[in-house]
């Protein structure tokens, strides 16, 4: 009996694993399609854009009140004890803002996330320096960050370029153009935002034929993208957060099922990956 009690949990098992490898194949292959050359989408509408930009003003005159206060200059309020203290351990505490009704109209998304780390040891002005040095940025957030530059620097205002590779089920290379604004309120508290102003998603990167396609001709992996970080010296380290708000092509109707959840893991996992890297080459420092 229990010989055969384990071949038939064998049994389920396979059938499990397969039922998982084949959602697997047809998620693969509805991204093939889509991504295929007749499915380019171009630029967001402008309503797209408009929506965009409001959403975002709500949460920059938000951000804006949180950085004039230092009580509390990190929304740690909302966190319970048990997750402040998951901090102190180590742990990440990554939230979903995005509209619970989402944001999906003409034809686009909007993502919205925050993550959260503590830095034991480390200084405000350790972050500051670190957010600063464009040019290290290929070393510490390596593989995501190909290239880095700044264009433009004067005073706490900075205009950067960087090649990025997002690396999923598929890859995509794209070069984002920032203005990045930089503040530090006393010494203990600082805040860095970068918004983007223009991304351009490259063909063949790495070859003779690399180039950047035209306005026509892109996927819409990324229409937009802002960058908000804050961060606190207090509890023997240093408190580290950031906020994303992202803008990408809707999913065509009827595939919800299968790339809603692949599209939304992207704008996590790539806030997560840059904020675990910051987290790391603060510990480097310290």
């Amino acid at each position: 009996m229990p010989e055969k009690l384990g071949q038939s949990r064998l049994r389920f098992m396979s059938r499990h694993e397969f039922t998982d490898l084949r959602r697997l194949w047809i998620v693969c292959g509805l991204l093939v399609w889509w991504v295929a050359p007749g499915r380019l989408v171009g630029e967001p509408k402008p309503a797209a854009v408009s929506s965009f930009n409001s959403y975002v003003s709500v949460v920059e005159g938000r951000l804006s009140q949180q950085h004039r206060s230092q009580d509390p200059f990190l929304p740690l309020m909302t966190l319970s004890s048990q997750s402040v203290q998951r901090l102190r351990e180590g742990e990440l505490i990554i939230e979903q803002l995005t509209p619970p009704r989402g944001a999906d109209s003409s034809g686009a998304l909007l993502h919205h996330w925050r993550g959260t780390a503590f830095v034991p040891r480390a200084k405000a002005v350790d972050f500051e320096r670190l957010l600063r040095d464009f040019n290290s940025y290929p070393q510490h957030f390596s593989p995501q960050v190909v290239q880095a530059r700044v264009l433009v620097r004067q005073d706490d205002h900075l205009q950067a370029l960087m090649r990025v590779r997002q690396k999923h089920v598929i890859t995509v290379v794209l070069d984002t153009t920032y203005d990045v604004t930089f503040g530090r309120p006393d010494a203990q508290h600082g805040y860095s935002i970068s918004r983007s102003t223009r991304i351009s998603e490259i063909d063949a990167p790495g070859t003779d034929r690399e180039r950047a396609l035209n306005s026509s001709e892109e996927h819409g992996f990324l229409w937009r993208l802002n960058t908000y970080w804050s961060y606190e010296e207090r509890d023997g380290g240093l408190y580290i957060q950031i906020e994303s708000i992202s803008l990408s092509r809707s999913i065509p109707n009827g595939l919800g099922w299968a790339l809603r959840p692949y599209v939304e893991s992207v704008p996590r996992e790539s806030l997560e990956f840059t904020l675990r890297a910051a987290r790391s080459a603060i510990q480097e420092k310290v």
